[in-house]
This record gives structure tokens, sequence and C-alpha cells, in this order.
């Protein structure tokens, strides 16, 4: 069963779970806000796809924070996200050992082998297995 960590009341986590009812996808949503990842899930996906593809650097927490032009390393950038789990890319879903991070329709039929002509697709798009 699919996971999808976010927000509710987010454009791109309403989109996606549109997409996955149309497709008939299984899935359980989180929200980061009422029950965020713990300090070992964050760090199993981000050393999965790296935090350079989780971390929404154009959001405005990211603003509100001010860290557009600050040289963080990599452990700063997890505590932060860790603290600020807003920050994370929507959606992130997460299948067993995949991940895939952002809206991408392409993507997820790929990724949940819905939608397609073939059922049988490995994951694609911004997956990480």
């Amino acid at each position: 069963m699919l996971h999808v960590f976010g927000i509710k009341n987010c454009n791109k986590i309403r989109d996606t779970l549109s997409w996955l009812d149309e497709h008939n996808v299984d899935y359980t949503f989180n929200s980061v806000k009422k029950e965020p990842l713990t300090r070992e899930e964050l760090r199993e996906v981000a050393d999965k796809v790296g935090l350079d593809v989780l971390v929404n650097r154009r959001g405005r927490k990211w603003r509100d924070l001010g860290l557009a032009g600050k040289d963080l390393d990599e452990d700063e950038l997890f505590e932060i996200l860790l603290e600020n789990q807003v920050m994370i890319k929507r959606p992130l879903i997460v299948d067993e050992d995949a991940v895939i991070v952002g809206y991408d329709e392409t993507a997820f039929e790929a990724f949940t082998g819905a939608g397609g002509e073939e059922e049988d697709k490995p994951a694609g798009g911004e997956t990480s297995q």
C-alpha cells in the first residue's frame, strides 16, 4: 500500500489524492503537520532520494526561515527539515522501498501501474528503489 505524506489543504496533495482515487490505488494519507515523520523515517527517505529532491526551496517556510543563500551542510539541512516538515516537496509517496517526490501523473502511472496501457511498468519519474 502507498503512503502519501503532505498537508491536506495543499493543492498538489488534493490533486494527488484525486488521481489515486480515480485510478483505484490504495493508499494512506499522513499529514506531516499532525503526524510528522520520525527521524528514522525521514533519514530513510532522504537517503533514497537526497535532500536536494526532498526539500522545497520555493515554499513559504523556506523563505520565512531565511534559508535562501545560506550555505547549509547536509546535517544542518536535515535537522531543519525534521523540525519543519512542511518544507518537504509534495507529494511524498512511499511504497515499500520505493519513493516518489513531486506531482507527475506520468511518474504516478509508472509507480503504481495504474492508468497506463501496461500494468507492470517499473517505477519511474523522480523515484528511488
